[in-house]
């Protein structure tokens, strides 16, 4: 189907108080924790998509602060366009999701230290990204690995 060539995927990273929102759910056999997100939906745009997967997952009402990373896997079926996002929050209090929207359930959600990520199945190629700010931030990164994810 024409339609279903491409598939743009919005992740959200909010960072406070040099801790980062992480939420758990089934990613890979090694990694249960991620970053929040998911697919846009038709006619939706990008900020409104990671807008309402941030409060359909973690209860937040957030804006968009700037672009981080435009990355892609082409291997996928079909091929995933993934759009990075650092995010500001706007209101709310963490909530654990219904799930009634999640093809992949999330079992809990918590800021993590940084420094912490690792030990949440997280690259040291991303955690460093993170510490030193983002560099690059805006660009093609290539392979969503080229970031660490």
């Amino acid at each position: 189907m024409e339609n279903n060539l491409i598939r743009v995927r919005v992740t959200g990273l909010l960072i406070e108080n040099e801790e980062i929102l992480l939420v758990k759910q089934k990613v890979t056999s090694e990694r249960m924790w991620s970053l929040p997100g998911g697919k846009l939906e038709r006619g939706e745009s990008l900020a409104d998509g990671i807008a309402r997967e941030m409060r359909e997952e973690t209860g937040l009402e957030v804006k968009v602060e700037r672009l981080l990373y435009v990355c892609e896997l082409p291997e996928a079926d079909p091929s995933v366009v993934h759009l990075t996002f650092l995010l500001e929050k706007v209101s709310g209090h963490l909530t654990l999701p219904s799930n009634e929207y999640e093809t992949t359930p999330i079992n809990d959600i918590r800021m993590v230290p940084i420094h912490d990520l690792g030990a949440y199945g997280f690259s040291q190629r991303f955690i460093d990204l993170i510490v030193a700010g983002f560099p690059e931030a805006g660009s093609y990164q290539g392979h969503k690995r080229n970031i660490g994810l």
